[in-house]
């Protein structure tokens, strides 16, 4: 599969005069990317560590099909490699497709791959109202660090990759008025009809202040969501609630709690040398309120689908970055679990190395308690972070 990816990547570079007859003004482009990163053995555990490698390709074809519709399609193919086998694995099945359009091959072996179509989708305008059907990308909410009202498909609050969402398979519809206000409706079919997402979306500027609304059901569970984004003076401010009747929380695997918010308040300053900090306090109400509890937490159906990435319930997130020179901009996160005092910390530099190819550097400190030993194989978590080794490596992107 990876094979025909590039072949067919190579035919796609070359037949513009072929697409230019398909499509009009048709648009090739992708990218290819390495992370490589080399990890420290978890406290209490037998592993001495180990290094994996995760290499993408993707590339993308958008173009006008007739009139106002347009074409959005691309494909994507991960090469994993993973040192011990097994430690790393490909991405599970995502609960927001309902076609079954990847194939995987060797999962859980020293070298693995996944390939599929990640967009697939038409789109096209009638006036002040926009449509779109097919796989695509969904992102709400406006707060840059993790979002609550970012629900389909969130990236990680510690992504080291956020250049593109992944793909679900939707049917999305946004009607404009006023100045700047839009009011949508979405219908995510999910891998079975029990995971389907039906949701209403209203946006509106007031007086400098953007207002944010979320309602419907995501994956089985009754949502509301509201938000707002505005400035005190130089100071930018976000705020956002999510509030969930939980599903299945008293079966295994579901939800950890019956009813549960999440909600982010974040503040973004620029200095006068152009170092700009981001810092976010986030209430996890899908997380545990004990470290005991964490590993149920991590099987919840929350976790699982990727509502939510942190184990806990209450965070300060801190993400500040500063450009020292043209090509070169240093950045950093760092996560702080305010119940257990474990914290997560990454230095990072990004390196511009031409046109379209970057390069960062980075590493990953874990402080907090370690994990208590009671038997060979047998822990208990203590806290979020202290149960992680430190990690370091780099991520190359070239774009074409």
């Amino acid at each position: 599969m990876s094979r025909f990816l590039l072949i067919f990547a190579l035919l796609l570079a070359t037949a513009q005069p072929v697409l230019s007859d398909l499509l009009e003004d048709p648009l090739v482009s992708g990218h290819l990317k390495t992370l490589d990163i080399a990890y420290k053995n978890t406290p209490g555990s037998p592993l001495k560590g180990g290094f994996f490698s995760a290499n993408n390709l993707r590339f993308e074809l958008q173009g006008k099909l007739s009139g106002s519709i347009e074409l959005e399609f691309a494909l994507n193919s991960l090469l994993l490699y993973s040192d011990p086998a097994g430690q790393v694995l490909l991405p599970t099945e995502s609960p927001n497709r309902r076609l079954d359009l990847e194939q995987a091959w060797n999962r859980g072996q020293r070298w693995s791959n996944q390939s599929g179509v990640d967009r697939l989708a038409v789109k096209g305008s009638l006036g002040n109202f926009d449509w779109k059907i097919g796989r695509q990308a969904l992102g709400f909410g406006r707060i840059a660090i993790f979002s609550p009202l970012d629900v389909i498909a969130p990236f990680a609050p510690a992504a080291l990759d956020a250049d593109v969402r992944p793909g679900a398979d939707a049917l999305h519809g946004v009607h404009y008025f006023g100045l700047g206000g839009q009011i949508g409706g979405t219908l995510v079919f999910g891998d079975k009809p029990a995971n389907n997402s039906y949701l209403l979306t209203l946006s509106d500027n007031r007086n400098g202040i953007d207002l944010l609304g979320l309602g419907g059901v995501l994956r089985e569970r009754e949502l509301i969501g509201l938000g707002l984004a505005g400035n005190l003076g130089p100071l930018g401010v976000k705020a956002e609630l999510s509030h969930y009747q939980g599903k299945n929380s008293a079966l295994p695997g579901g939800d950890l709690h019956d009813r549960f918010d999440i909600a982010a308040l974040e503040l973004w300053y620029r200095f006068e040398n152009g170092m700009i900090l981001l810092a976010e306090y986030l209430y996890n109400g899908a997380g545990a309120r004990h470290p005991t509890d964490y590993i149920a937490a991590a099987a919840s159906a929350a976790f699982r689908e990727g509502l939510t990435f942190l184990l806990g319930q209450q965070y300060l997130l801190l993400g500040p970055s500063w450009e020292i020179h043209p090509l070169a901009t240093l950045s950093g996160l760092l996560i702080r679990n305010l119940e257990d005092d474990s914290t997560l910390l990454r230095p990072q530099i990004q390196l511009s190395l031409g046109d379209n190819l970057s390069l960062d550097l980075f590493y990953s400190l874990n402080f907090g308690r370690k994990p208590r030993t009671l038997a060979p194989s047998i822990s208990i978590l203590q806290s979020e972070f202290g149960a992680a080794g430190d990690s370091g490596g780099l991520l190359l992107r070239w774009y074409f």
